[in-house]
Order: C-alpha cells, then sequence, then structure tokens
C-alpha cells in the first residue's frame, strides 16, 4: 500500500501563504518556512501599523492647526479651549484641512474663538 503523502490540501496551504510572501526578500519569498515566519510578522506588524495611522495622523493634524493658530496669535490649547467654550464642534481632521485649504475659513474660526 503506498504511504499517504499530504497532497492537495497541503500544497493549497503552502501556495497561499507563499502567494502573501511574494516581493518578500531572498529565501523569505520562496521556501515555505521561512515564508510562514515572515508572512506572520508581517500581518503582526500590519496589524499594528493600521492602530498606529490613526495615531500619526492625528498627531499631524495637531501640528497643523498648531501652526496656523500661531499665525492668528493663537496657541493650539488656547484654541482648542476657545472653540470648547464657544461651543463650536469641529473635529481635528476638519480643522487641519480648513487651516492648509481655506485660510479665511479657519481665521474665521479662530475670531469665533476669541
Amino acid at each position: 500500500m503506498p504511504r499517504a503523502k499530504r497532497g492537495f490540501k497541503a500544497r493549497r496551504r503552502r501556495n497561499r501563504v507563499l502567494k502573501h510572501a511574494r516581493g518578500f526578500y531572498g529565501a523569505r519569498s520562496r521556501m515555505f518556512g521561512d515564508a510562514v515566519e515572515q508572512v506572520r510578522r508581517a500581518w503582526r506588524e500590519s496589524f499594528a501599523g493600521r492602530r498606529r495611522k490613526k495615531r500619526d495622523f492625528r498627531r499631524l493634524w495637531i501640528v497643523r492647526i498648531n501652526a496656523a493658530a500661531r499665525d492668528h496669535g493663537f496657541s493650539y490649547s488656547r484654541l482648542m479651549n476657545g472653540l470648547k467654550r464657544a461651543g463650536i464642534q469641529l473635529d481635528r481632521k476638519i480643522l487641519a484641512d480648513l487651516a492648509v485649504r481655506d485660510p479665511g475659513g479657519f481665521k474665521a474660526v479662530v475670531d469665533a474663538a476669541r
């Protein structure tokens, strides 16, 4: 009786991993064991990266708002406090977009926060 080889299912599993490893350097894209290790690491990093991206964008928005606010004699924290007191509920993403694309609109928001 011939020995049972893993056959189709195992090949499909290996090829799925190797497909994800396409473009990796050297053996990491060709050898199954190395590819598994690298693909798992890549998935872990991309999971963390999706969370890091949110933090990075928020930091970018804050930097842009601060720079634009200082042009109008405000600091970031004073501006945000003024907006809260004035009851203006614009999030940081929108404020940063205003600061970059519509300086006149941003000035109106700053004046409302005074």
